[in-house]
């Protein structure tokens, strides 16, 4: 965590520093998507479980966690952002950061679901890549979808993906857990789990004195 925040604060600070003389125009999409995108790849590290037999056996449910953690992740990266806007230039308007910062978060926690937090970066790291290589003419609804986090606001297809990914990431991450898809199905039948139980149970079995 004190790793991550510190990539997020380090890339507003350079934001700031590259629009305090004025030379970035303010209205441009491709310098604040970058940030919010740096910011979640930097959280979106975190997103991964130490164990998944302590996640089901916690008092209070991990689902509701999960959830809160990738709100509050986005929601960060999201406030750096309007806190460099206050001291500095203004680079876009809060309902673009709130949009980028919510399809952002989603996308994260998809990749946490698909790969795991050590790779989930990869996720909006490819899309933003994508997007800002796409060419700036393409107009049509799958390209407005390609491009949505470089869309300008108001824009229906940027939205309502940005929407659908927060919604389907969240809930994924919050429901399945990280690395979700490439998990064993049977847990009986995941060679490493079933060693480290004989191990375990092998390492428990020890007389102990009444």
């Amino acid at each position: 965590m004190p790793a991550s925040l510190a990539t997020v604060l380090i890339s507003a600070a350079a934001v700031w520093v590259l629009t305090r003389d004025g030379s970035a125009a303010p209205g441009g999409a491709q310098l604040p998507a970058v940030v919010l995108t740096a910011g979640a790849m930097a959280l979106s590290t975190g997103l991964g479980g130490q164990d998944l037999d302590l996640d089901r056996s916690a008092a209070i449910r991990w689902a509701p966690r999960r959830a809160a953690h990738v709100l509050l992740g986005g929601a960060i990266v999201g406030a750096v952002l309007l806190t460099v806007q206050a001291v500095g230039r203004d680079l876009t308007t809060t309902a673009f950061v709130a949009r980028d910062c919510a399809g952002l978060a989603g996308l994260a926690a998809l990749g946490a679901v698909v790969a795991g937090g050590r790779y989930a970066w990869a996720f909006p790291f490819t899309w933003l890549a994508f997007a800002v290589l796409v060419p700036p003419l393409a107009t049509s609804v799958p390209m407005k979808v390609a491009t949505w986090m470089l869309m300008p606001t108001g824009t229906p297809a940027a939205t309502w993906t940005a929407l659908c990914l927060a919604v389907a990431g969240t809930a994924l991450y919050a429901l399945a857990g990280p690395e979700a898809v490439s998990r064993c199905p049977a847990r009986s039948r995941c060679p490493g789990r079933t060693a480290g139980r004989s191990a375990g149970w092998r390492s428990s079995s020890v007389d102990v004195p009444d």
